[in-house]
């Protein structure tokens, strides 16, 4: 009997949001996602130690900087050798509003993965959406660098990283329905916030109606999933990136599962187009105020973890 694991697959390309190995081997998805926090957890098991030894060992001169990125790409080399796509790896997000600093840390991290042998199409870069993330990925997509724009949570910024020309955006579901969750209190529903009406399942529809009327080709990955009715309420989309413990949930499941989103659909109710540059994104930023909150809370729980990186890296050097 078909589970609605495999039910997905044949809808939307599904993607691990994980640095788990073995997860990997067990769900067989496209593509993996890994982000400074994931990693930063991957890195503390005890059978994942000797990439870190190894980074340390082989770049004895390396920065502190470059040993972070070294190791980074260490776990994307592993992740590699299991999935058949491409592997996401994360600019570090306290230069999130450096446009400069992050495209030198983005070649850097690309550098590093043609060294080992890996061609370019097998990386997405993932910048943080704010204003100076996106453009640094303009920058990098007309280089040919592929880019994953994280941290995305309104249709200002989806537009924005369409004029970037951005390989992928990652639409933020789970952190979007957290905000209106916590904004209602007592009031919140949750019968009435569930499947096609969670809020932020209805953020990415309205992103992917919007690209998919105006044949915008930036990818969408819906990420950030909360439980199993948001992935279901998206089957269609062109990527979802989903936990292992949501994985097992659907590989589980035995009911059929729908299309929900498709092109042709969207096109039959083409949203009216909508200009953007840097003052209409910043404007309507600041008028979402779930957007703002977001994405400066994303970026510092991510930046955080960056720090904690760095210092288990330089405590593991002195030893």
């Amino acid at each position: 009997m078909s589970n609605q694991l495999e039910s997905l697959r044949q809808l939307t390309t599904v993607v691990a949001d994980t640095g788990d190995f073995e997860a990997m081997r067990v769900y067989r998805p496209t593509d993996a996602t890994t982000n400074p926090s994931l990693i930063l957890k991957a890195v503390r098991k005890e059978e994942n130690q000797h990439l870190l030894d190894k980074v340390i060992a082989d770049n004895k001169q390396a920065s502190s900087s470059e040993l972070a990125d070294h190791l980074l790409v260490a776990f994307g080399l592993e992740i590699l050798k299991i999935v058949p796509g491409r592997v996401s790896t994360e600019v570090d997000a306290r230069l999130s509003f450096d446009t400069q600093a992050s495209i030198e840390r983005a070649r850097q991290i690309l550098a590093i993965y043609h060294r080992a042998g890996i061609a370019t199409e097998r990386v997405l870069i993932k910048l943080a959406s704010t204003w100076e993330g996106i453009q640094a990925a303009k920058v990098l997509q007309a280089e040919g660098v592929r880019c994953n724009m994280t941290l995305l949570f309104s249709l200002p910024q989806a537009l924005a990283c369409a004029q970037a020309k951005a390989q992928l955006i990652s639409p933020f579901v789970g952190r979007i329905y957290d905000w209106y969750k916590k904004s209602a209190g007592e009031q919140w529903n949750e019968a009435a916030n569930a499947g096609a009406a969670d809020p932020g399942v209805k953020s990415v529809k309205r992103i992917y109606d919007y690209y998919k009327s105006y044949d915008i080709p930036t990818e969408i990955m819906g990420a950030s999933f909360r439980n199993i009715g948001q992935i279901q309420a998206l089957a269609g989309c062109d990527l979802l990136t989903i936990s292992p413990e949501l994985l097992d949930q659907l590989a589980s499941a035995t009911e059929p599962l729908q299309r929900q989103l498709d092109p042709q659909i969207s096109k039959k109710n083409a949203p009216e187009w909508i200009a953007s540059n840097e003052v209409s994104f910043r404007t309507d930023m600041n008028q979402d105020a779930m957007a703002t909150e977001k994405l400066a809370e994303g970026i510092r729980l991510f930046a955080a973890d960056a720090v904690k990186l760095d210092e288990l890296i330089a405590q593991a050097r002195k030893q």
